[in-house]
């Protein structure tokens, strides 16, 4: 009866055992394995830095159309939405009682230029007489201020005739400058008050158009210290724009960066940037929603790391797993300025050469050693059990 019951504990005891050696390897073979990750190497690139702000677009020049003269509009000489040429007749306000003053005010000039050969050939003759002492000095002051005063009156009477005449000719109201007429406020018959109420008509000039846009005081922090570190090549101030429109097909024109305010708005800490676009076929209208893309500059020798490469730690911070020269990890913290496409753009952290982790980041720690494959290529065939 014995003798089963020691075979049965020899056995369970040899079961025990084997095991024990079987954990054992494979503990001391997963210790043995080194995690795969795989790697781009950073190489510096020549790429241009844009930016992309919202604007809006404005008339290049804009003309609103008041009546100078008080009367009664009897014409209105364009169509609505048209072009129009500057000093082309627009309204026509009733002239007659403008043509009455001019000619009343003509007429006495006239009379006073015919009176005033008679007074100066007066003054001459008494100045003569004077001098044989046929007339005595009070006599030839006398004619001398009626000849003056004859030449201030009629002076006068100039610049009446002159005012007569303007007036005369603000009863055609034209327009200031070319470009395209809104809709008529007024009809023929309205009464029309000298620089009084809303404008008759506006004018928009839109053979090229501005487009405002608000951009970050710290945006332009930034530009101006990459290019005072030589990252960036080119003047922020001269630089090209290009365009999208609000449905986001792009504008076939290219623009110019015009200036930046040199006000920040306190309420938003915003500058205005005002950039000038061609616009030969007018379809950029006045108010429209764009993006503007704006070439700030190149940078010659950029280190671009791909977004899944960068992760953030608890702090919020940019960081990156790198191989070093050992083949361990070495965790950095980078300094990014911008996404370009898939990738950030590094600005303090990575250098050329650089060996960042793209895959395997979850089977690695600082410190660790690992096994280096080129990132995108076909793994390796499983090893046979």
């Amino acid at each position: 009866m014995q003798t089963p019951y020691r075979g049965g504990m020899i056995f369970i005891a040899g079961a025990l055992v084997a095991g024990a050696l079987t954990i054992g390897c494979g503990k001391k073979d997963q210790a043995k394995a080194t995690p795969e990750v795989a790697v781009v190497i950073l190489q510096p690139e020549r790429v241009a830095i844009t930016s992309e702000l919202p604007g809006r677009t404005s008339a290049y020049l804009v003309a609103e159309v008041h009546p100078q003269v008080n009367g009664i509009v009897q014409q209105r000489l364009f169509t609505e939405g048209a072009d129009v040429k500057a000093g082309a007749v627009l309204y026509q306000i009733d002239p007659r009682p403008y043509q009455a003053a001019y000619d009343t005010a003509a007429a006495a000039l006239a009379r006073a230029e015919a009176n005033l050969p008679a007074m100066r050939k007066r003054a001459e003759r008494f100045k003569e007489l004077l001098t044989v002492n046929a007339v005595g000095q009070q006599d030839y002051e006398d004619a001398a201020a009626a000849f003056k005063q004859a030449e201030a009156e009629v002076q006068a009477l100039k610049a009446g005739a002159e005012s007569a005449r303007i007036n005369l000719g603000y009863t055609r109201i034209t327009a200031p400058i070319s470009g395209r007429i809104g809709k008529s406020s007024v009809t023929p018959g309205a009464l029309a008050a000298a620089y009084q109420g809303p404008p008759f008509t506006t004018i928009q000039q839109l053979d090229q158009v501005y487009v405002d846009s608000p951009q970050s005081s710290a945006t332009l922090l930034g530009i101006q210290r990459n290019m005072a570190a030589n990252r960036i090549k080119g003047s922020a101030d001269s630089a090209r724009v290009k365009l999208l429109l609000e449905d986001g097909t792009p504008y076939p024109q290219s623009g110019l960066l015009k200036f930046s305010d040199v006000t920040v708005d306190p309420s938003t800490g915003s500058q205005l940037l005002r950039m000038v676009f061609p616009n030969p076929h007018h379809i950029l209208l006045p108010g429209m929603y764009v993006r503007a893309i704006v070439e700030e500059g190149v940078a010659e020798h950029a280190i671009l790391v791909p977004q899944q490469g960068v992760t953030r730690d608890p702090k919020g911070n940019a960081i990156a797993m790198v191989v070093d020269g050992s083949d361990k990890v070495e965790q950095r913290t980078l300094r990014v300025d911008r996404a370009i496409g898939s990738k950030w753009l590094v600005l303090e952290g990575l250098n050329a050469g650089d060996r960042v982790i793209l895959e395997g980041l979850q089977k690695v720690r600082p410190g660790v050693a690992v096994k280096v494959v080129p990132f995108g290529a076909k793994p390796a065939p499983a090893a046979a059990k």
